[in-house]
């Protein structure tokens, strides 16, 4: 079943340079040629895991925390602009780049601390795609969540389909998801300035520790670790000239396809946080911080019978597509660290089998309301690990003899180390705050 990928083998095999881009041509048809990774990187910027920040934090402060949403989506541009000039400059992905670059031992921290990022990712899926099977078919979560194992036939189907077509499923899940929250702002009818004065810092974020603790929570949730193992190496599946010149276009295509890809994150994630805000937060209901408490308070605070139904089957969307790309992430990972490749039956069944089986035996022990727990807990375990993740990679991208032509400038270094410093401070408060209730 195991058998080693080669230390020349290119990541992700024979789909790397596998999706033909004109040569010549307008622009917006080699944009299109070259979009597709940045969606679903964008993916994970928009799972279930954030929609329990954003819906806190809406909730109980408004629209306070909207910068803090875009403050972290910024964040995420400029990361994931790094990993795609990685795997672009060098021709590795990040777990390659830190089995060439790192001594052993810091190798086996590193995979270790990505399985256990991935099956946390899988956790926060599995939880979010059995609250939506209850909410819209009305299947106890117990069962979803075994129902979830099964997805792993999707994942067969799909990659048998070639690379474009898993780009094409994951990006009509995201415009489902997009125009299923454009409705229910029309429904909500947010004040406009309002919404536009929550983008302006305030120092009431970080003076209040409540509002701060959220804040440090959207950031972990929003940031995610596989995300940028994932993208180091999907962008190269595109087949541009692997040349100094052809390199320099395709990180200018694979940025821009991400920037654009991760602004409709921002979009989705606001738009959580601004009807949360609009619907509870405004009627005083500051409470609201379960997924399934929101679904049954939208429809008949709004009046509109269909708002439930449209956050029950965004919130499905989500889950499902979540699913794609942690499972894609976590055979990056595997054959990059190891050098070992494994089916992707097998690798699926092993991590959503990991996830499952805590969600079943809580649910089973402790009721539903224990899984509410365990997904903020997954999304601490995310936070953890990010910093395992960013650091390597900015140290990488920074790096002349790796880079080559296409190494990080002094303030690109800069800003990188910067956002690393933050991320590693954060996550710490989070973590003592988390250990100490």
């Amino acid at each position: 079943m195991l058998r080693r990928a080669g230390l020349g083998a290119p990541s992700l095999g024979a789909l790397n340079a596998s999706v033909a881009v004109p040569r010549h041509g307008s622009w917006l048809r080699r944009l299109l040629a070259f979009a597709g990774p940045g969606y679903m990187v964008a993916v994970g910027y928009m799972d279930p895991g954030n929609w329990a920040t954003d819906l806190a934090g809406g909730s109980r402060f408004g629209y306070l925390l909207l910068s803090v949403i875009l403050l972290s989506n910024l964040m995420a541009v400029v990361l994931q602009a790094l990993a795609a000039r990685l795997g672009i400059a060098t021709g590795l992905d990040l777990a390659q780049a830190c089995r060439r670059q790192c001594p052993k031992p810091v190798n086996v921290v590193l995979w270790l601390a990505c399985e256990i990022a991935i099956v946390a990712c899988d956790l926060a899926e599995v939880i979010g795609t059995a609250i939506a099977l209850k909410l819209l078919f009305g299947i106890p979560l117990l069962w979803g969540a075994i129902l979830c194992a099964l997805d792993v036939f999707l994942i067969l189907l799909l990659m048998r389909r070639g690379f474009r077509a898993l780009e094409a499923f994951v990006a009509s899940l995201l415009g489902l998801i997009f125009l299923c929250f454009v409705v229910q702002m029309a429904l909500s009818q947010p004040p406009i300035a309002a919404v536009l004065a929550g983008f302006i810092p305030r120092t009431q974020v970080v003076t209040d520790p409540a509002a701060l603790y959220l804040a440090i929570g959207i950031i972990g949730a929003t940031v995610m670790p596989h995300n940028l193992y994932l993208h180091s190496s999907i962008v190269q599946t595109r087949a541009y000239e692997r040349t100094d010149a052809g390199k320099r276009e395709g990180l200018r295509w694979a940025v821009t396809d991400s920037t654009l890809a991760l602004t409709l994150a921002l979009f989705v994630n606001a738009a959580i946080l601004i009807t949360a805000a609009t619907v509870f937060h405004a009627a005083g209901r500051t409470d609201v911080e379960d997924i399934e408490q929101a679904h049954q308070l939208l429809s008949p605070m709004l009046g509109v019978g269909t708002a439930s139904l449209l956050f029950a089957v965004a919130l499905l969307a989500s889950g499902v597509n979540s699913t794609v790309t942690a499972t894609l992430a976590g055979q990056i990972i595997m054959e990059g660290f190891l050098d070992l490749r494994m089916p992707s039956w097998a690798r699926r069944l092993l991590t959503r089998g990991l996830a499952v089986i805590p969600v079943v035996a809580i649910t089973a022990w402790y009721g539903e309301h224990g899984t509410a727990k365990l997904l903020v807990l997954s999304q601490v375990i995310l936070s953890m690990q990010l910093p395992l993740a960013v650091i390597p990679l900015v140290k990488f991208v920074a790096d002349r003899r790796l880079m080559g032509p296409l190494v990080a400038g002094p303030l690109l270094s800069a800003l990188a180390w910067g956002i690393s410093g933050l991320i590693v401070g954060l996550n710490g408060y989070l973590l003592v705050g988390w250990v100490w209730g």
